[in-house]
């Protein structure tokens, strides 16, 4: 029986430059790095606050190689914040492109870009998530 959502994979262009997003932009933590030494190389990144799942980045360019026939399109991901307003705010000031918040029946979101175009949705949660 599935527990937990444990890792999430996300294929990048350009490995460097979405690690530097995430962690200078979105204040995650690089968790681990490894190398197969044949060009295959994953970087694991997480929230610094209570994560319990993590996001790994993989080259996409290898990963096609490797395995054409996956889906390499960026997952829909909804992240949790107890402040969205400051979040929309801090991003904003970051020239990281942020969508309008919109109230939804669940809550206040907006969605955000990363460095390569992919979108992805921030949710106001205030509880203990």
């Amino acid at each position: 029986m599935i527990s937990k959502v444990g890792q999430i994979m996300l294929y990048v262009n350009n490995q460097d430059e979405a690690v530097s997003f995430w962690t200078e932009k979105l204040n995650f933590a690089v968790i681990s790095e490894e190398n197969n030494g044949q060009g295959m190389r994953w970087i694991e990144i997480a929230p610094k606050k209570g994560a319990e799942t993590s996001i790994i980045l993989h080259n996409k360019a290898i990963v096609a190689k490797m395995s054409p026939e996956l889906n390499l399109a960026a997952p829909s991901l909804m992240f949790f914040t107890e402040n969205l307003e400051n979040l929309h705010k801090e991003l904003s000031s970051k020239r990281i492109k942020v969508g309008d918040i919109v109230n939804m029946p669940s809550g206040k979101v907006f969605n955000f870009a990363d460095n390569e175009g992919n979108y992805f949705a921030v949710m106001e949660k205030i509880n203990n998530f």
